[in-house]
């Protein structure tokens, strides 16, 4: 294994190991396994990148630590070179938060500062200038992230809120040097590193300046960002000559299919609604679940009824209804019911015989995954920017779509769906 990367969800750990999957500008692809958590076992011997899929993104500052430290000890027992640590490109936190805390440890850990923090995603609207972060025209404080129910964004300067978490000084490599290419920003780097930042944020406003970074970072360490500080990294192993040539081919998965959706987001609610005008819908209601009033076995009815007709399950409130829910039962008691009740309906849809099954929300695929008990998934071919096909690993043949709430077009529902059951 060449490149090991620690992510912070389920969703982004897909994100980014597409990004490395499809390569960019023509480039050699690598050859992908993402890990549910910390594998117990060896990689596979033709695993080139390892990305290991975390629940860390919303846990106490501590314990995200020590999974992450315990996933790049893993991580540096199969070879890597290089180490990511993978985060939401709309750096989703709080001042008490995970980012910095797990930054600096890992950096602390490989005996390295300069390290590179970029969560810009051009494709997807985020984008980097002056330390501070956009979503499309908005700074993030104004995008509807200030909503967000478990991580709100208030504050779009990054190296502000970094400096909140960390224990060291935040750097800037501003786009007006970026621009200049990776030898300027290397220098740069150096530069910081030398006068004790830990963490550099680095602007980005075009896929141009990501691979920029990463041909910049070709010989570092550890890098952190979104999964688009990622797409120069395959780039840099093909030119050392160190990628092997081919890779595993995709083969979908036909079969019966299923839909859940459980993010708040403002793209996964405009899904939903265009998904549910064409397609049988079931809304889930969230006091039912609660109050345990709704069994999975309702959902897994539905699904098998309308088979062949791509049924959706949904519980994607607005946030002001997310709120008033969380303000009469506490957000750690709805967010636990809700996150249990999609664990159970996903496993009880696998075992009725559902073979195709797109999940939108990071905590709600985190919860589909940890219902299945999936070890490793293999990379297929991206749905939407940021989205791959997944197929699971070993005899429980399952095609997946893992969606950040934010990701996605409006018809990505049904084009996950043929996307999963397509043949190479």
């Amino acid at each position: 294994m060449l490149l090991g990367v620690i992510a912070d969800d389920f969703t982004g750990a897909s994100d980014i190991a597409n990004t490395l999957a499809k390569g960019a500008q023509g480039t050699q692809d690598m050859v992908v396994t993402q890990y549910f958590g910390i594998p117990a076992k060896a990689a596979e011997a033709d695993c080139e990148a390892g990305v290991i899929s975390l629940k860390s993104r919303s846990i106490p500052a501590r314990e995200a630590v020590d999974l992450s430290l315990k996933a790049l000890d893993w991580l540096l027992r199969q070879g890597c070179e290089q180490i990511v640590f993978k985060y939401c490109s709309t750096f989703d936190s709080t001042p008490e938060g995970n980012i910095g805390p797990v930054g600096e440890a890992l950096s602390d850990a490989l005996g390295v500062k300069g390290v590179v923090a970029c969560p810009a995603f051009p494709a997807t609207g985020r984008t980097l200038y002056q330390g501070h972060l956009f979503v499309h025209d908005r700074l993030l404080n104004e995008s509807g992230l200030e909503n967000h129910p478990l991580n709100p964004m208030t504050d779009a300067d990054l190296r502000r809120w970094l400096k909140r978490q960390s224990k060291a000084t935040v750097g800037l490599v501003p786009w007006a040097l970026v621009r200049k290419g990776a030898s300027t920003i290397k220098a740069v780097l150096a530069e910081s590193a030398k006068k004790g930042d830990k963490l550099v944020i680095v602007d980005a406003l075009t896929e141009d300046d990501l691979i920029a970074i990463g041909k910049a970072c070709a010989d570092a360490r550890l890098i952190t960002g979104g999964s688009g500080i990622a797409m120069g990294l395959p780039q840099n192993f093909a030119a050392a000559g160190k990628l092997k040539p081919g890779n595993r081919a995709w083969r979908g998965i036909g079969g019966p299919e299923a839909i859940l959706a459980g993010s708040c987001s403002t793209a996964t609610r405009r899904q939903v609604e265009h998904h549910a005008a064409r397609h049988p819908a079931f809304a889930i209601d969230a006091e039912a679940v609660i109050a345990g009033k709704l069994a999975p076995e309702t959902i897994v009815g539905f699904m098998r009824e309308n088979e062949g007709r791509q049924p959706l399950a949904y519980s994607s409130s607005s946030p002001e209804e997310v709120s008033a829910i969380q303000a009469r039962h506490g957000r750690e008691k709805s967010a636990y019911a809700l996150e249990s009740f999609f664990a159970e309906t996903a496993r009880a849809l696998v075992a009725s015989g559902v073979r195709r099954l797109v999940v939108a929300g990071g905590e709600t695929s985190g919860a589909a995954v940890s219902g299945l008990a999936l070890d490793a998934v293999t990379i297929g071919p991206e749905i939407d920017p940021g989205v791959p096909a997944l197929a699971t690993l070993g005899e429980k043949k399952v095609a997946l779509a893992l969606k950040s709430g934010n990701f996605g077009a409006e018809d990505f529902f049904a084009k996950a769906l043929d996307r999963l059951g397509a043949q190479a």
